[in-house]
């Protein structure tokens, strides 16, 4: 921890001592008789400091672990004062399901109240519901699908790798293809989605699908299999027809009369992964990410990027929102959400930095506000519950959900 973190915890362990004195004073006499005559094994010089992700061993998230939260769960740390107004006291980080492969894009149904997120190596999308705590299969096979949201009309919207395109799932039942190619092109792998209030969809298309783990590899002699020793067809149904990637790694708008526009190059932000608007759709956030799987481009360097956004929905005045370099350790980013207040909650994958990996919490000025720190590698996160003040998180192999202080802001 940095001093300023240490800080920060001795404080909020100072607070939570003096908000609970009148507990103790309340303890019987012979309940405080058995504590003396336990003895100097159970003496104690100071408050207890609750398990954190970064002790050895490490903290249970289950919902059968042992009680963590003594006021300030240990593992949600304020950087900046600031982040004391989001973060939710007297609650706790739960993990809420683990078994997956790859965890990703979640996206929570206001009207359904249920959180749906991708297992994209077991080709597979999964559902929470809220009233219950139960998970079970919400769509198999989801064409390895990675990213998902859902629009204003309630729609949920899917980047599927396998078939290299964008799918919205209509109120009937039916499924529509909203885009699959540019300009003739096949897309690469469309990774995740953002809906505009008129009615367009933005996206990203970077070329992680592109491997046997997340989607299906090129055919001989593209990008991702240029020995041509990958047969893309195992695995797959009868008559499957396997892609080349033909494009570079750009972000799109899907216009609501359909046409298809690019509106970020690769030059531009390359690798894009994750996207989202501030709350007044004046700004758009772009994670870039490590190269993918035979990238030949720029590469992009675990970097956040933001644009204006015009009302004639051109982009402007491009600059790097954050390095994402805290104390000395690459946080990457992946998927990006904002508060209604205009932060941004953005993935961190820190790799074998542990206490690094989870979330991390930024000003409308790229100011580092807070982090939420995780076991796992963190690939995306959302805002849901009923009043949608629950952040999602989709780790690795599980599905971790903390309380805030703030809501999220837009749909999906």
């Amino acid at each position: 921890m940095t001093r300023q973190e240490v800080r920060d915890h001795e404080q909020r362990d100072h607070d939570a001592a003096l908000s609970r004195r009148t507990l103790v004073r309340g303890l019987t006499l012979g309940a405080a008789a058995t504590v003396i005559g336990a003895g100097p094994a159970l003496a104690q010089t100071g408050p207890a400091a609750p398990p954190t992700t970064i002790t050895s061993p490490p903290r249970d998230f289950g919902p059968h672990g042992a009680p963590t939260t003594y006021f300030w769960d240990p593992d949600i740390i304020a950087v900046d004062p600031s982040f004391n107004d989001l973060a939710q006291p007297n609650t706790a980080i739960k993990r809420l399901y683990t078994g997956l492969l790859w965890a990703e894009g979640p996206a929570w149904s206001a009207q359904g109240r249920y959180l749906l997120w991708s297992d994209i190596p077991n080709n597979r999308q999964m559902r929470w519901s809220e009233d219950d705590g139960r998970v079970s299969v919400f769509r198999s096979p989801s064409n390895n699908s990675n990213g998902n949201s859902f629009d204003f009309q309630g729609r949920q919207l899917s980047c599927e790798h396998l078939t290299r395109r964008v799918t919205r799932y209509e109120h009937d039942g039916t499924a529509t293809v909203l885009a699959d190619s540019y300009q003739g092109k096949k897309l690469n792998s469309p990774n995740d989605i953002a809906a505009h209030p008129d009615g367009s969809y933005w996206f990203t298309d970077p070329p992680y699908g592109g491997q046997l783990y997340e989607g299906e590899p090129d055919v001989a002699g593209g990008p991702s299999n240029a020995g041509g020793k990958l047969n893309p067809r195992i695995g797959q149904p009868a008559g499957f027809v396997p892609g080349k990637r033909e494009l570079p790694t750009n972000c799109y708008r899907i216009d609501p009369s359909g046409r298809i526009d690019l509106v970020v190059t690769e030059d531009q932000v390359p690798d894009p992964n994750g996207l989202c608007f501030s709350p007044d759709y004046r700004k758009l956030y772009i994670a870039s990410t490590g190269k993918g799987p035979g990238d030949t481009g720029p590469g992009g360097k675990g970097e956040i990027f933001v644009f204006d956004v015009g009302s004639d929905n051109k982009l402007s005045n491009l600059k790097k929102f954050s390095d994402c370099v805290i104390d000395g350790v690459k946080c990457g980013p992946d998927g990006l959400r904002c508060d209604v207040n205009g932060n941004l909650w953005a993935s961190s994958n820190a790799g074998r930095s542990v206490g690094y990996s989870g979330v991390t919490v930024w000003s409308p000025e790229g100011k580092l506000l807070g982090r939420i720190r995780l076991p796992e590698v963190c690939g995306n996160v959302c805002f849901g519950g009923p009043k949608r003040n629950r952040l999602f998180m989709a780790a690795s192999q599980s599905l971790y959900a903390v309380y805030t202080a703030t809501q999220g802001a837009g749909p999906g």
